[in-house]
């Protein structure tokens, strides 16, 4: 295949990716199952070329921008506070799931070795940070129920790393030495955060001071690269180097950066983050045919291997629930004070939680990765595929509606809302009142009056919306209404000025900037009242 024909396979590979993603938008679908269900009808097209993806590029190509990215979003404050069960969950649970989907595999396959069991049992066991991420995009669920979700997603694809690593060579030489398996686990964890820490500081000062712009952005990205890599390259994490890494550089870059370089930056990164998680979904779904190429279709439409396939599914999905359950309650029982600090949850957390395990490219790249000769490599392809497909595309398309179905959306939207005013209210208050200070002159008199007034006015509204406590959102909603309409009127008016040639390109782009940065606080000011006047509805 020539190197023009490849380009022209990736160009039509991210068209796809737009029309499923507009579809799935369109019908309300899981994007990520719509991804990989597209990318599964392509490679059963005829003429589409097999598809043989390299496990190292797909590392190191597609996981360190989007774990950056994941990690530079999330809040360091809940993630830490919550750091006891991220842990039970990123660590406990996937060593959990690692011994059940290992023991029922054997069970299953007794001609199998133990070891190359386990290394079925590591591959399926850690959930996936991009597919956590795309699912559970917009859902009403409570801060600390994503916090748990995504702080799980970010460090358990390195203990699942680990024990594959150790899985695998425990197959190969049929031995397994468990004074060894730990001083390269503590090293990998420990290394990890060591070099992560390093990235992160230096990345930060770097971004927030040597580069800016595009310059900032683009460095940011070698970043997340340079941090994975170097861990790889000294026997350390990667994975959780890069998310180390990203976290500090998101904690930080609130007081090193700008607002205009945040804005650049966190724009840039969304538009290449959403490229790489529709083509590594969608590179999911075409991998599909080089599996199927390795065994007959007779054999994978047998009832034996279906069968097969069907309890290592189950066994991946009910480990999750019976770990996530079991911490959630028998934990608390045996230890009074936990529980008197962190009372019982609600069944239905743990149940949505439980639910929200989708795995995804680093369970692919596991698999891939196995080395030729692995014994039963072609089944473990199999059921790892299997189990991809199957949690990505079957639970993601139902957690929304078990959300709802539960209740979220009526239990939490209001409270958020509610919390949303509180915060906007301190922030315009204060802007309040360091404007009044400095723009007071020597007699009181304001020397910026109408600034004074429009804050004022700002304070008032939004402590009236907090009184109402919902009554106002119709008004709300009108007002805000009224003001996108008039900056449509500015922009169609701004826009004809510039193509009759009454102002050129540089006041043109000025004005258009105002115009977008009004706009975009306007539309975020007015989502939560359609939001809670579409909930009550």
């Amino acid at each position: 295949m020539s190197i023009t024909h490849r380009f022209e396979i990736v160009l039509l590979l991210i068209s796809a990716s737009l029309v499923l993603t507009l579809a799935a938008r369109r019908w309300r679908l899981p994007q990520a199952g719509a991804l990989i269900f597209g990318g599964l009808v392509l490679a059963l097209m005829p003429g589409m070329p097999s598809l043989e993806l390299d496990p190292d590029l797909v590392l190191v190509l597609f996981l360190p921008p989007l774990l950056l990215l994941s990690a530079y979003l999330t809040d360091w404050r809940a993630f830490r506070a919550d750091l006891r069960i991220i842990l039970q969950l990123a660590v406990g649970a996937v060593l959990f799931t690692t011994l059940t989907v290992g023991w029922v595999t054997h069970w299953l396959l007794p001609q199998l070795p133990w070891a190359a069991c386990f290394a079925l049992g590591a591959i399926v066991s850690p959930p996936d940070a991009i597919a956590a991420k795309a699912i559970l995009k917009g859902m009403p669920l409570p801060s600390r129920t994503v916090t748990l979700l995504e702080g799980e997603s970010l460090l358990n694809d390195a203990t699942g790393l680990v024990l594959y690593r150790f899985a695998v060579v425990a197959a190969l030489t049929g031995t397994f030495s468990g004074s060894g398996a730990a001083g390269s686990f503590l090293y990998l964890v420990f290394g990890g955060l060591g070099i992560g820490l390093a990235c992160g500081l230096l990345a930060s000062f770097a971004t927030g001071r040597v580069f800016a712009g595009e310059l900032g952005v683009t460095a940011s990205f070698l970043v997340s690269w340079g941090s994975y890599i170097l861990g790889d390259a000294l026997g350390a994490s990667g994975v959780l180097a890069t998310v180390v890494c990203g976290i500090i550089m998101g904690w930080r870059q609130h007081e090193l950066l700008d607002a205009e370089q945040r804005f650049q930056s966190q724009a840039v990164w969304e538009v290449i983050g959403f490229i790489l998680e529709s083509f590594i979904f969608i590179l999911i779904g075409l991998s599909l045919r080089s599996v199927l190429s390795r065994m007959s279709l007779g054999a994978i439409a047998s009832q034996q291997i279906l069968f097969q396939l069907a309890a290592v599914v189950a066994t991946v999905v009910i480990a999750r629930f019976i770990w996530i359950v079991s911490m959630s309650y028998g934990v608390r029982a045996m230890f009074p004070a936990l529980r008197r600090r962190d009372p019982y949850p609600a069944f239905r957390i743990p149940l949505v939680m439980s639910w929200a395990g989708m795995r995804g490219v680093v369970s692919l790249a596991a698999a891939l990765s196995l080395p030729d000769g692995f014994p039963g490599r072609d089944f473990i392809l199999l059921a790892s595929f299997t189990v991809i497909l199957v949690t990505v595309v079957v639970q993601g398309a139902t957690l929304a509606p078990l959300v709802r179905w539960l209740g979220f959306d009526r239990a939490f939207l209001d409270d958020d809302r509610l919390i949303e005013s509180i915060a906007r209210r301190h922030v315009v208050a204060a802007e309040l009142a360091a404007l009044e200070r400095l723009s007071a002159d020597d007699a009181g008199v304001h020397r910026h009056p109408r600034m004074v007034e429009q804050l004022r006015f700002r304070l008032a509204a939004i402590t009236r919306a907090i009184d109402a406590d919902g009554a106002l959102d119709s008004v709300r909603t009108d007002h805000f209404d009224t003001l996108l309409a008039s900056l449509g009127a500015g922009r169609t008016e701004l826009i004809r000025m510039f193509r009759a040639g009454e102002i050129g390109i540089d006041v043109f782009r000025v004005l258009e900037r105002e115009l977008d940065a009004d706009e975009i606080r306007a539309r975020h000011l007015l989502s939560p009242a359609r939001s809670t006047a579409g909930a009550r509805r």
